[in-house]
């Protein structure tokens, strides 16, 4: 009988601890370098600034139910390197290293992260600010866990509407989905609204000589005034190139104004809050975090000069391939993959349709950079894709993930 009982007590206590309350935290910074610095588009010589529209910020989202507790961390900066999210995870006290997602919202107009350098071997990354950065967001993650609550969430997705992104390679080849995940306190305020959608915000782009969040100012800005709560954006894959469409519907002639950030962004914003506006609350959903360590070879020359002369130390294997870490987030009837790089919209396409989440979210350049992900028979395939070839580490690594991920995602049902 003792037996039976103990049993019965052990059973509870696995069935409480599975379903035990959601908790979510918020913070955020403000990481504006003052005085301004010069602003990155991608590889080779940052571009001087000159003003700033926008400011840039980490934010934070923290979700705990006493079993499982994560971190998801958005930065506006064209990539944030595994190699700079280690040393945020390592100033981190309570929550695993592992268990801490960073992902980048690829503006093109923030100050370099990588360590690039020009023809000449200057670099343009201020290293000091990058230390100030990652202290910056150790300390927002941590402020986040302080600030955890018990929380009612609801997760939807739905095709986001009007001129918001395209493909600027070809037009229609991008994934007009947007998946939006919106926490709430016990007084029904909203705590966070995060969204998840795949585009290039490169408005302004980097020779505007602007520093800026670009279009996901805007976005941030029109969330918080309609919701109360703060607003997380989470890029998706948006490679190859899903940009944001500032095409003038009368000349087709690209629109690069901060009025046009502000447009798309707050379009984005209100079909956000649309998709999300009536969908039901989760009760008690399911919290569950899992990392692991993906390796690639490193068969671009251009690539593996980056990673050997940055000063950011990137470290490569003995074999000269690269690891990094990828999460996989089951989060009530949802599910989350994130990508290492910039894939393109057909990766994302297949990957969301082998996922096994009532909504299936994929967040881009997150906990690495490591540029385009394309499949073996996109690269190097068309004269278009020559660059995103040329900024991707190999043939096959679109293969190598894809297969790892279908594998991960499996595993974790």
């Amino acid at each position: 009988m003792k037996t039976i009982i103990l049993t019965m007590l052990i059973l509870f206590n696995i069935i409480a601890t599975c379903h035990a309350e959601l908790q979510v935290g918020v913070a955020k910074r403000i990481i504006t370098p003052d005085p301004l610095l010069p602003v990155s588009g991608g590889i080779g010589a940052s571009h001087p600034t000159t003003q700033k529209l926008g400011d840039l910020w980490v934010r934070v989202m923290v979700l705990d139910n006493e079993r499982t507790r994560f971190a998801i961390v958005s930065a506006d900066f064209l990539g944030f390197p595994k190699v700079l999210g280690d040393r945020v995870r390592k100033q981190v006290k309570d929550i695993s290293p592992n268990n801490i997602i960073i992902g980048a919202t690829h503006t093109h107009s923030a100050p370099d992260m990588y360590g690039f350098s020009d023809e000449e071997g200057n670099f343009y990354i201020d290293l000091k600010y990058v230390d100030w950065v990652c202290k910056q967001m150790a300390e927002a993650i941590d402020e986040a866990v302080k600030n955890l609550q018990p929380a009612s969430l609801r997760i939807a997705t739905g095709e986001a509407q009007g001129r918001i992104a395209f493909n600027y390679y070809a037009p229609e080849l991008y994934d007009p989905r947007c998946s939006v995940i919106q926490a709430f306190n016990q007084e029904w305020k909203t705590i966070v609204t995060l969204v998840n959608y795949a585009v290039h915000p490169e408005v302004l782009g980097s020779k505007k000589g602007i520093c800026s969040p670009d279009m996901i100012g805007p976005f941030y800005q029109r969330i918080e005034e309609k919701t109360g709560g703060m607003a997380i954006f989470m890029n998706g894959a948006q490679g190859g190139m899903v940009t944001a469409d500032v095409r003038d519907p009368q000349t087709n002639k690209h629109i690069q104004t901060w009025d046009e950030c502000e447009r798309i962004g707050n379009l984005l914003a209100d079909e956000s809050l649309r998709i999300v506006a009536d969908e039901t609350f989760q009760d008690k959903p399911r919290l569950e975090c899992y990392a692991e360590t993906f390796t690639f070879p490193i068969n671009s020359d251009l690539l593996r000069m980056i990673l050997k002369t940055s000063p950011l130390g990137y470290e490569a294997n003995p074999d000269g391939s690269i690891s990094t870490q990828v999460n996989l987030i089951n989060l009530g009837n949802a599910q989350i993959l994130t990508i290492p790089g910039e894939a393109l919209p057909n990766i994302g396409y297949y990957l969301k349709r082998k996922m096994h989440g009532k909504h299936n979210l994929l967040f881009g350049l997150t906990n690495d950079a490591f540029g385009y992900i394309l499949t073996k028979v996109d690269w190097n395939s068309f004269k278009r894709y020559d660059y995103i070839s040329e900024i991707c580490l190999g043939e096959m690594t679109g293969e190598i993930f894809i297969d790892k991920a279908l594998k991960f995602i499996n595993e974790h049902p």
